[in-house]
């Protein structure tokens, strides 16, 4: 008898509702480094910008990375970045909005990875000890389980 080792979740019978997701990650650098990204130093070029394009893009391709996602229709999906003024980290925010019947979660972790993916590629030249951690699901809405917010 073969088992099934993995499937698909079937959504078939779920209702489409509104869904919004956020996700939030960092990444740590040298403050040096900070400062050239501040001042549009980085050899490749804008490094936030290119970011965020990346995880704009990323998050419109999940189903294609991660295997037994379902294809969504994002309504939206925003990258976002703030750098603290005395900071040795970008911390980045990605917001994924849609109607379906499951949720957008892995769409925002997914821009958020590729985004600090981004950002190092870019600044890699100047700081190889950089640190992508902390990518976690900040929160979620739509669907039967309603809202979460992470506690972190």
């Amino acid at each position: 008898m073969a088992t099934k080792r993995v499937h698909m979740i079937d959504v078939t019978q779920k209702q489409d509702t509104e869904r919004l997701a956020i996700a939030k990650g960092k990444i740590k650098m040298k403050p040096e480094t900070l400062e050239l990204i501040r001042r549009g130093e980085i050899t490749k070029g804008d490094v936030l910008t290119l970011a965020q394009a990346a995880g704009i893009m990323a998050a419109k391709e999940t189903p294609h990375l991660i295997p037994l996602c379902h294809p969504l229709l994002l309504t939206n999906v925003t990258v976002e970045f703030n750098l603290p003024e005395d900071g040795d980290f970008i911390e980045i925010t990605a917001t994924a909005k849609g109607i379906g019947k499951t949720g957008f979660e892995m769409e925002a972790l997914v821009a958020v990875a590729i985004g600090a993916l981004t950002i190092y590629d870019m600044c890699k030249p100047v700081d190889k000890s950089m640190v992508i951690e902390g990518i976690h699901l900040a929160k979620k809405s739509g669907g039967k389980s309603g809202v979460y917010i992470a506690r972190n």
